[in-house]
């Protein structure tokens, strides 16, 4: 297996002090792999030389995961103050002390004494079950609500108190429901997880997070082509068909997925991709250290932002919402 010197990765310095690697793993594959491919996966990414990795309750692969990363440390591969893991909290555990029993499953189960940042995965309670459709929506499902939000939230914070998380984070959100969070919050994020691709760049969002000190985190840093069905719609961009995208990756001789990767890291936010296949993940921290793409080639993707939201979410809406826009305030 090639493998890749992490000091060579490019990191980034949370508002907490906090150093985190510039690329990760993500780890939302259960629509299309199993938990013990997508372990598998994580292993091979560790021995590749990945520090970072993005997961998730609600992926439902955290217990294979966690048996991995204990593989990983007794076998001394790395140790586990060289990682930086991030979960979140699934909608269905924001309840008053829910957070804390979340918290302690997911440590459990990927079998830590702490979690390197912690998330609160969408910014309302609406639950939906693993795998649901659009006619699988919670009839119960709500609008956001920051006194909602804030009790979670809270919840979050108590998690530092104790020890339990070094960082919090929130995820999906917009600057509309960030403009009423951010001034209650005792401990602000120090990370926002949200989607960003060259054909989704929210540069509105993303200077935002800049001037409050919070890092972007990108999922769907490729455009996510093998997105779950429901959040397609017809004429939804292809990002790999992107000219100026293919042009560029032309120059370099690479696959447009690698373009992809470049552009994250050096416009400053953190892509986490998922693969499950040795040759794409290691291709995917590689490119990042290498062969970096020129100022012109940088402001030529600028240019090509397409503004299209492929994660649309619509599982999550409410009664009463007039479509998938509600749920991002209409930012888009």
């Amino acid at each position: 297996m090639e493998r890749v010197e992490p000091a060579l990765v490019p990191q980034r310095k949370l508002s907490n002090g906090m150093v985190i690697p510039g690329i990760g793993m993500g780890t939302f594959g259960n629509d299309r792999f199993s938990p013990e491919q997508t372990a598998e996966a994580v292993y091979g990414a560790i021995k590749a030389g990945y520090r970072l990795f993005d997961c998730a309750a609600a992926y439902g692969n955290e217990k294979d995961i966690g048996k991995v990363f204990g593989q990983a440390f007794s076998d001394g591969i790395v140790q586990r103050e060289e990682l930086t893991i991030m979960t979140k909290v699934w909608n269905d555990m924001h309840g008053k002390g829910d957070v804390l029993v979340a918290c302690a499953t997911s440590l459990r189960e990927l079998g830590l004494d702490y979690l390197d940042i912690y998330m609160v995965h969408w910014p309302f309670p609406n639950y939906h079950a693993p795998g649901a459709h659009l006619d699988g929506r919670n009839p119960d499902a709500v609008p956001f609500s920051v006194e909602e939000y804030m009790r979670t939230w809270r919840q979050m914070e108590r998690l530092v108190d104790m020890g339990l998380v070094r960082s919090i984070g929130m995820s999906n959100m917009t600057i509309t429901k960030l403009e009423q969070i951010l001034p209650l919050c005792r401990i602000r994020p120090t990370v926002l997880e949200v989607e960003m691709n060259p054909t989704f760049q929210q540069p509105k969002l993303f200077e935002y997070c800049k001037a409050h000190d919070i890092l972007p985190i990108a999922f769907s840093p490729m455009g996510s082509p093998c997105r779950p069905e429901r959040d397609t719609e017809e004429g939804d961009v292809v990002t790999f068909e992107l000219p100026e995208l293919v042009e560029i990756a032309k120059a370099h001789h690479c696959h447009p997925a690698l373009i992809c990767m470049k552009w994250a890291v050096q416009r400053g936010h953190v892509p986490i991709p998922f693969s499950i296949y040795e040759n794409e993940y290691i291709g995917n921290l590689k490119t990042v250290t290498e062969d970096f793409l020129t100022d012109e080639e940088m402001e030529a993707i600028r240019k090509a932002d397409k503004n299209a939201r492929l994660i649309k979410g619509k599982v999550f809406l409410w009664k009463g919402a007039k479509d998938w826009r509600d749920i991002w305030d209409r930012e888009d």
